[in-house]
């Protein structure tokens, strides 16, 4: 995936990690953040469950550039030029071309279609890379709006390993 990589839906711009902006999340620098996006970065961003993936995600980039759009994606709010959330993939398609997707959005711009926006425009994007065959995805059971998510988008569940759902999503299928 190339370094000029971005998204723009109607309401929001997907943007993939930088290196740099991923080093600046790591050490909390939410100023530096903030700076380099060009955007707000609320306060419970720094609480989300992403945040612990920063410092892999970070020396996946120096061992690898060209993880590039391969891993953490951050959601901006267009109208509001405020970082809502982040999704993307945990590293490159594997040698079957598989990748496992995830997505989480701030409490405030929930129940909103967010979540949907942005994970349809990254699916539809990921599915022009020609290493990409399958896309997967985990929800608990009992995450009604996750589950929504997936359906909406096509995802078949394909197993359940006691209360967590396994997705996928085949290209041949789209």
């Amino acid at each position: 995936m190339s370094h000029t990589l971005h998204i723009t839906t109607q309401r929001l711009e997907l943007l993939p990690c930088s290196l740099e902006v991923a080093q600046a999340v790591v050490t909390r620098n939410k100023s530096q953040v903030e700076r380099l996006l060009e955007v707000r970065v609320p306060d419970d961003w720094y609480g989300s469950e992403v945040l612990d993936i920063f410092p892999m995600y970070a020396q996946m980039l120096i061992d690898d550039p060209s993880q590039l759009g391969w891993g953490v994606w951050l959601m901006i709010h267009i109208a509001d030029s405020t970082l809502i959330g982040d999704l993307g993939f945990i590293g490159k398609p594997d040698q079957t071309g598989t990748v496992e997707m995830g997505y989480e959005v701030l409490s405030a711009y929930r129940q909103q279609g967010f979540a949907f926006e942005a994970v349809e425009a990254l699916v539809d994007f990921a599915f022009t890379q020609q290493e990409l065959k399958r896309i997967i995805a985990h929800s608990p059971d009992d995450h009604v709006a996750s589950i929504r998510i997936l359906e909406k988008l096509g995802m078949q569940q394909i197993a359940r390993d006691e209360n967590l759902l396994k997705w996928e999503l085949k290209l041949e299928s789209r």
